[in-house]
């Protein structure tokens, strides 16, 4: 894997442009403490080329930050019309993104990170791919690696999910709900509309402050897809992620796949969800044995001396471990009875039998077959 240069920093050549006209797109940035990178991301959507780039704005979302990050941004307000400062206090990236798409003024909302940098014909790509799919109302790009040094051997493609990476190759991929690839919130833009339709970005699977492993991007993309709405990746919107060297290191990526886990178990998605057997605390049981399946090969790939393969076994083992958790925690909330009758549909489903079971008194199950 090679290092990526960015794209190349605003120039003054141009200076900010005069818009008369209502933007056609709007940009929202959330940040939080981030004053270090925010610069260099917000010059990044400015420096668009001029005379390919339609009116956009940018609303920078502050979410409670108590750096100078303030500071910033009203420095390039000062300078460009385009520039929008929003303050929100509520802690969270959806409470951030929803705040900027209450202020957003165009019928197009794009959304964007303060660690990344957009190419110059960022704004132009997205437009571009909204008129060329008017039947999509979600279009999604590439998030391309910027490494801070070469990065270690064991970072390959399998292990880009934790650093918010997309790439899925040089042709156009429609995304429907039989085909719902993963696009990230660092480059993702809808229609206004959907969000009359489906609602904004859900608050209780956002990330807080340096929370990591959260699924609002997903959430709200896959309540889309079931209700019949498609999107397009377009490899032509790319933006480049400055990659921190802690994310680099294994004990990141352990944590990742936990708080995934973790966030999964709150999704209750239908892939995860569907189970023939049943549940064992609140866990589908084709769980447990995906995570039997990778204790036996963290052991045997140890065993031989494959460290890259035993990681890659160690980080599902992860998201089990968080998975496992939240869903112990909600299953010992319930009621006794809930409990038992959890337990007794497991029983029942997985114990092969000839004869009717005697059910337990209170469950409130039917005796029988099913």
């Amino acid at each position: 894997m090679t290092k990526i240069a960015p794209p190349p920093s605003a120039g003054p050549s141009d200076g900010p442009p005069v818009q008369a006209e209502a933007p056609q797109l709007s940009v929202v940035m959330s940040t939080y403490n981030r004053g270090d990178l925010l610069d260099d991301a917000v010059r990044s959507v400015l420096a668009q080329r001029a005379a390919i780039t339609p009116a956009f704005e940018l609303i920078v979302v502050d979410n409670n930050s108590t750096d100078n990050t303030r500071e910033i941004v009203e420095r390039f307000a000062d300078a460009d019309r385009r520039v929008r400062y929003l303050f929100e206090p509520q802690q969270g990236l959806s409470y951030a993104r929803n705040a900027g798409i209450r202020e957003a003024r165009a019928s197009l909302i794009a959304f964007t990170d303060d660690d990344v940098r957009a190419e110059p014909d960022w704004v132009a790509a997205i437009v571009r791919a909204f008129r060329e799919h008017p039947e999509s109302d979600i279009v999604g790009g590439r998030v391309l690696p910027v490494w801070p040094a070469a990065p270690p051997l064991w970072v390959t493609r399998d292990h880009w999910a934790p650093l918010a990476l997309v790439d899925y190759g040089e042709a156009v991929v429609t995304v429907d709900a039989e085909h719902a690839i993963c696009l990230v919130g660092a480059n993702l833009s809808f229609r206004r509309s959907v969000f009359d339709a489906v609602g904004v970005f859900a608050t209780s699977l956002q990330r807080v402050k340096d929370g990591i492993g959260s699924l609002e991007d997903h959430e709200l993309l896959l309540r889309l897809l079931r209700i019949g709405r498609t999107g397009v990746y377009d490899p032509r919107i790319i933006v480049h992620a400055d990659i921190q060297p802690g994310r680099l290191e294994r004990a990141y990526h352990r944590r990742w796949h936990t708080g995934h886990g973790h966030f999964h178990a709150l999704l209750r998605s239908e892939q995860i969800e569907q189970t023939s057997v049943g549940t064992l605390l609140g866990v589908p049981a084709h769980l447990y044995r995906q995570a039997l399946g990778d204790i036996v090969g963290w052991m045997r790939a140890t065993a031989i001396g494959e460290p890259a393969r035993a990681f890659r076994h160690e980080v599902r083992l992860r998201f089990f471990d968080g998975f496992f958790r939240t869903r112990r925690r909600e299953f010992l909330e319930k009621s006794r009875q809930e409990r038992r009758e959890e337990l007794w549909r497991l029983l029942r489903l997985s114990v092969p039998r000839r004869g009717p079971l005697t059910q337990p008194a209170g469950t409130g199950v039917r005796r029988g077959r099913e």
